[in-house]
């Protein structure tokens, strides 16, 4: 779907979009709207239970007086609530009623909200940003599909009066959408055409845009000493890869200065190994590796849109099978870090990868602070549901910032605790640790207490996504399927508090 934006006209063909708050009230361009068809806006509202809360639209087909196939009403809620969030959440609200509804072309016509911060051409650029972001399919492996259910909008335009700073305003969010659409994909693509290799394969078209990209094989990690993610990948055909992709954006005079770095874990199937996992929604297992493709899309969209900040991206890709080479329950790996896990369940194979990224990603680039994300435990999922992230960190204002990044964005986080007694609980009666604590309570912070054990003194946060990965119904500005969760909130987090 293409994105415009023009200066406003009535005379437009197709369907036409405009704006109602909460009561319902019309805006100014609405009441405009109202008089051309002699009072058909009010009536329909009147005759309807359409309030102009956020989410409600109502439809009028072939409004008399108007050229438009049809008018579209969308709420914006209350007068003095409009932010850029609601903006968005209206932007993905118009595509998802318009985008089958018949029409090639929609134009929405942009007004100010009263009380809002933001000027009129970030509303505009607000609105096409949640669009973007609503308007999301993969669909390339679709070879029939109903008539009915095709997309058929092609163009949506945003009348504005200052439509050139708009443009201009859109560009820069249209590069983070860019970074969420693509790790969109890669979340999405199945396990037999999305493997360590052709991951880190994709991970290296960031080159294009002046991420600088290196991808370490078995041999180099063998030199380097990565037994816990080797472990994991032994049973698989696939040859795990780990990719490091560098942004230096900084502005000159910090061009040399420590990078802030995120780590990805990028298991691109998950069977469990050995400790299999029941056949019932392993299919889901293809995105095991999102917290990858996170960072991946992250470094993207800060590539994108030139972020003024020195940014690292590492990802550990395996693929965990059972097979005769597959580690077992038992076994004993040395990390990278020197440290010695006993392998109690090979389901718990994401904590292995991070470990020795982690480890990794400080030797290497002595970051100024370190995030990862990975969908790790299924038990964040019974803690909090799908609707935060889980968030553990050694450092208070760096667990602030991201909660801070996370509300701004619409992408929150809830941040659990870490303590003693649940480091206790991986101690190992033969090695340094096990990979799962003691018991089935508090299994997403037990995971993220064994991580915490490969970070020295660097400030850390892990983010536990399981839940928010993946969605299995659509919503204002993600439509079921992959998510993207977290490109939008890292990117926030990085403009905030580095650039």
């Amino acid at each position: 779907m293409k994105i415009t934006f023009s200066d406003p006209s009535y005379a437009r063909t197709g369907a036409l979009a405009v704006g109602v708050f909460d009561g319902p009230a019309l805006t100014a361009a609405g009441k405009a709207l109202d008089k051309k068809t002699g009072g058909a806006l009010g009536r329909a509202i009147a005759a309807s239970r359409f309030k102009g809360g956020k989410a409600q639209v109502l439809i009028l087909l072939a409004p008399e007086g108007l050229k438009a196939s049809r008018l579209l009403l969308f709420g914006l809620g209350k007068a003095d609530e409009a932010d850029d969030l609601v903006l968005q959440e209206a932007g993905g609200g118009i595509v998802a009623n318009l985008a089958t509804a018949g029409d090639k072309v929609a134009n929405v016509l942009v007004e100010r909200p009263p009380k809002c911060k933001l000027n009129l051409a970030d509303c505009a650029a607000n609105l096409a940003y949640g669009a973007r972001l609503r308007s999301y399919r993969f669909d390339k492996y679709r070879t029939k599909e109903k008539e009915e259910d095709k997309p058929t909008l092609g163009t949506l335009n945003f009348m504005v009066k200052e439509p050139a700073a708009a443009r201009r305003a859109f560009a820069r969010l249209d590069s983070i959408a860019e970074g969420v659409c693509f790790t969109r994909d890669l979340v999405s693509e199945p396990a037999n055409v999305l493997y360590p290799e052709t991951l880190a394969r994709e991970a290296r078209r960031l080159g294009r845009y002046g991420v600088r990209v290196e991808v370490l094989d078995v041999n180099r990690m063998k030199q380097l000493g990565m037994g816990a993610l080797l472990g994991v990948a032994q049973g698989s055909s696939h040859k795990p890869r780990v990719v490091t992709m560098q942004w230096n954006g900084a502005a000159k005079g910090a061009r040399n200065k420590r990078p802030i770095a995120f780590i990805g874990k990028g298991v691109t199937f998950d069977t469990g190994g050995i400790s299999i996992k029941p056949s019932g929604g392993m299919e889901d297992m293809k995105y095991d590796m999102a917290g990858a493709a996170t960072v991946i899309g992250l470094m993207r969209s800060l590539a994108r849109r030139k972020a003024k900040v020195n940014a690292v991206g590492i990802v550990g890709l395996v693929e965990n099978m059972p097979s005769s080479t597959a580690q077992r329950p038992g076994d004993v790996v040395k990390s990278m870090s020197g440290q010695t896990i006993e392998v109690i369940n090979t389901d718990a194979e994401g904590r292995l990868v991070l470990a020795d990224v982690l480890c990794y990603c400080q030797k290497r680039f002595k970051p100024r602070l370190m995030i990862d994300l990975a969908t790790l435990t299924g038990a964040i999922i019974v803690a909090l549901g799908h609707e935060h992230a889980g968030l553990f960190s050694n450092d208070d204002k760096l667990a602030e910032q991201i909660g801070a990044a996370g509300k701004k964005v619409g992408e929150t986080v809830w941040r659990l605790p870490l303590g003693e007694a649940y480091d206790e609980q991986i101690n190992s009666p033969i090695a340094d640790m096990k990979n799962v604590g003691s018991g089935r309570g508090g299994g997403s912070i037990t995971a993220a207490q064994f991580l915490k054990r490969f970070v020295d003194d660097t400030p850390w946060a892990h983010l536990d996504i399981a839940g928010v990965a993946w969605a299995k119904k659509d919503a204002a500005c993600v439509p079921k399927g992959g998510t993207g969760f977290g490109v939008r909130l890292l990117d926030r987090f990085v403009a905030d508090n580095f650039e």
